[in-house]
């Protein structure tokens, strides 16, 4: 019997120094995309793909992400006296029925590769999905995470998924030398953590989703530290490309990279012009700042 994807591993104990002094008290995972946090897009992107039980790494800075996904029996009583039934439905639902959360401590900050090494006592003797939040991906009607997981189901192996960057920005990726086997497949045959333009072996980059095997946490066990002092989740993916087979996964949607300011500033647009109940009023802005700006860019 084949064991179906049922888990995800959310490492979320970072510090976020990129967003100070917005996350000096408020974890960065918890910064809005108009009015949702990254971190519910990511769990919700998980629960569309299947997942049924949500284990984060957190931190002792980070008890608002637990918060965010508790019950708040105080609030939900306030909507509901007021007759607010759309948002006390909206706050009901932010984990639906059927879905757990697990939260475990990460008690060092040792890299990604620790994180996710963290969540091995839940995990078990599983394959298991990592998703980061501050990759935003939009996929276009159809999740990242349920594209993966249809690929998984049938190839059965560790996926990595992978997108195009110019090529002057490897070096602020994993990047992976592979062989196509379909549009949108790769058979992984290396991977390099954050090599110069002139090492890359591609420009085929690891972003914050991946389908991992449980033969992964053997090789976390087994990985020395690396840069900065971290566990690296590449050095184990690498050693674990030696008995298994992995593989990149080039998915269709769009990334965000949340984790920069610039890449948040263009989520939020974009989200604002999807967005059901602001989509209309935010465009009409953006096109009268627009007009704006051209017309005293032409007058100056």
């Amino acid at each position: 019997m084949k064991i179906k994807v049922r888990k995800a591993v959310f490492p979320v104990a970072g510090m976020g120094t990129r967003f100070l002094p917005a996350t000096k008290a408020n974890p960065k995972e918890m910064l809005p995309i108009v009015d949702k946090p990254l971190i519910q897009y990511a769990a919700e992107e998980a629960i569309s793909a299947g997942i049924e039980e949500l284990v984060f790494v957190t931190s002792s800075s980070k008890r608002a992400i637990e918060d965010h996904f508790d019950k708040n029996y105080e609030l939900e009583a306030e909507l509901q006296r007021r007759g607010k039934a759309k948002l006390l439905e909206i706050v009901q639902n932010v984990v639906p029925p059927g879905v757990s959360c697990v939260y475990v401590r990460q008690p060092e900050a040792l890299g990604l590769g620790h994180a996710v090494l963290c969540a091995k006592p839940v995990i078990g003797d599983e394959p298991f999905a990592v998703i980061l939040a501050d990759d935003l991906i939009d996929g276009h009607g159809c999740s990242c995470l349920t594209q993966m997981v249809a690929a998984f189901e049938y190839n059965r192996c560790s996926l990595l998924g992978v997108e195009e960057v110019p090529p002057e920005e490897t070096d602020k990726y994993g990047v992976v030398k592979s062989d196509p086997v379909s549009s949108n497949l790769h058979r992984i045959s290396g991977i390099v953590e954050k090599p110069s333009p002139a090492e890359a072996p591609s420009n085929l980059a690891v972003v914050g989703r991946y389908i991992l095997t449980p033969r992964i946490f053997h090789h976390l066990e087994n990985t020395e530290r690396g840069a900065g002092g971290e566990i690296q989740l590449t050095d184990a993916i690498a050693a674990l490309l030696q008995e298994e087979q992995v593989m990149a996964y080039q998915f269709e949607g769009t990334r965000y990279d949340c984790g920069s300011k610039l890449g948040y500033l263009m989520a939020t647009i974009e989200y604002g012009l999807q967005h059901e109940e602001l989509a209309e009023a935010f465009g009409s802005y953006l096109n009268q700042r627009f007009c704006k700006t051209s017309r005293e860019a032409s007058e100056s």
